[in-house]
């Protein structure tokens, strides 16, 4: 794996425990990141989404009012959404199998699982920088075309044909990672 310059990259941070925002921040600026904004709520975080050109979201699941899984669903999928096509990294300590997959389903780029290191979260980030997935739109889905690996856990994955490939656009780049 390249190393990466995580400088120019902007972060936003979504949990409602402020210690875990505290942590989470710390680990990005140690990796190198600059600019990390935090919420403390899938709301808030929607909110900051259209002031803030967040380039990857951490977003942990368990959240009051709106959770994280309502979050990705909005971010995905809502009409007012400021960028759909953004990375998302789930950050969770609820790492049964079929939340798992409930998160994938959701569009969640990435599935990080709590106690975190900046070892676990920068090996998260080099899997959205390496291995970009095309957004795909498929019955109620929009979010990153789903691993093919799936398919082996017995997970009804759409058929091609059923399948409509979307490219982001240029008003939604991808992470440039070198700066």
């Amino acid at each position: 794996m390249a190393d990466y310059n995580l400088e120019r990259l902007n972060f936003l941070v979504v949990d409602d425990n402020k210690h875990m925002r505290a942590l989470v921040k710390t680990l990005l600026h140690t990796l190198g990141s600059k600019n990390v904004q935090e919420a403390a709520d899938g709301a808030d975080a929607f909110k900051e989404l259209r002031v803030f050109p967040a380039d990857i979201i951490i977003c942990d699941w368990a959240m009051s009012p709106l959770d994280g899984m309502d979050f990705v669903r909005l971010v995905r999928t809502g009409k007012d959404s400021p960028n759909p096509f953004i990375p998302i990294i789930m950050l969770t300590g609820h790492t049964e199998m079929h939340r798992v997959l409930d998160a994938r389903d959701a569009g969640v780029n990435e599935f990080l699982a709590k106690p975190i290191s900046a070892k676990s979260l920068l090996a998260r980030i080099r899997s959205i920088i390496e291995n970009p997935r095309p957004f795909v739109r498929s019955g109620g889905y929009f979010g990153p075309q789903k691993r093919q690996s799936a398919t082996r856990t017995g997970v009804n994955i759409a058929k091609p044909e059923e399948t409509t490939v979307v490219v982001a656009s240029a008003s939604s780049p991808a992470p440039n990672p070198e700066g």
